[in-house]
């Protein structure tokens, strides 16, 4: 749903002036625009992020319900649609999803995948956009960043439940030797899964370099990420094995491939290499994940992990 006027904010205004097309008139909190600068304004940072929590509206745009990132590049249309390779691939940008032109404060997005959309363009603030889509009554919120200053840690730990879908399996390839003993030592292969009922993992105690098709699946159970309060950068798992009990851990990323598991009765790090990545293309079938609103459960903890 619409929620904002067809503001351009002290930053959006100074690029306007910046060119002769068109005089900016200001009335009634409305800015004449042209087609040539609103393609400036969807152009002045590298990367959008989608906020897909922010959303509103009950409807969809699917090329934005799937994107982490879009940009707005010489009339081309890049997409970061997974967390895994963002900031590498497409030189950062992400992966070519289609094209686009602009009208006066509209912008026309024509999809490899889902075709023509009209989306109209308002601004929250001076690095935040809304891409409103009529049809659905629904609106999106961009936040701009240039390259050099995207906060990637804010995407994989507002995204982590995606970060944990995006490999066939995580392989342990690290165990401290701090630690007391403790059962999922003998536990080799994780794999996060989501389905009608909810988030589920899989885990197996083959033996390291089994190859993932050959991976038998020992233990299955419900999984659950949790935000920690006052600690953004820390999220903690629960492990609930079906008829085992459970485990608890505090979840780091350490890059796009590997995850810490700080195993907190034992005092036990562990690490997870991913395996067999799973890459979101422009289409539906197997390629076709696209992002929900999630709220994570907020857990009352003390981070116990020595850095």
């Amino acid at each position: 749903m619409k929620i904002g006027k067809l503001l351009f904010g002290i930053l959006f205004i100074a690029l306007l002036a910046s060119s002769c097309y068109t005089e900016v008139v200001f009335e009634d909190d409305f800015i004449e625009e042209s087609p040539f600068n609103t393609a400036l304004i969807l152009e002045s940072f590298d990367l959008w992020y989608a906020d897909i929590n922010a959303t509103r509206g009950n409807g969809e745009v699917p090329f934005l319900q799937r994107a982490f990132t879009i940009s707005f590049e010489r009339g081309i249309l890049y997409a970061n649609n997974n967390i895994v390779g963002i900031g590498k691939t497409g030189n950062g940008l992400g992966i070519d999803v289609g094209s686009y032109g602009t009208l006066n404060g509209v912008v026309e997005v024509d999809h490899d995948i889902d075709g023509l959309w009209l989306l109209d363009v308002y601004a929250v603030n001076n690095n935040t956009l809304e891409l409103y889509d009529s049809r659905s009554d629904t609106s999106y919120i961009l936040k701009g960043y240039q390259q050099s200053n995207f906060d990637y840690d804010l995407v994989f730990y507002d995204n982590i439940n995606y970060f944990l879908q995006e490999y066939e399996a995580w392989e342990k390839t690290f165990t401290s030797e701090i630690g007391a003993i403790n059962e999922f030592d003998d536990e080799n292969y994780l794999q996060f899964l989501s389905g009608n009922n909810g988030a589920f993992f899989r885990s197996s105690v083959d033996g390291i370099g089994t190859p993932i098709v050959n991976l038998v699946w020992d233990y299955e159970g419900d999984y659950e990420v949790f935000d920690v309060a006052n600690d953004a950068t820390l999220k903690t798992l629960t492990l609930d094995y079906d008829f085992l009990g459970n485990d608890y851990f505090e979840l780091y990323v350490i890059d796009d491939s590997t995850i810490e598991l700080y195993h907190v009765s034992s005092g036990t790090v562990y690490e997870f290499t991913g395996r067999g990545y799973k890459q979101y293309l422009k289409s539906s079938s197997n390629t076709g994940k696209k992002r929900l609103k999630v709220k994570n459960s907020i857990m009352n903890v003390t981070r116990q992990r020595k850095m």
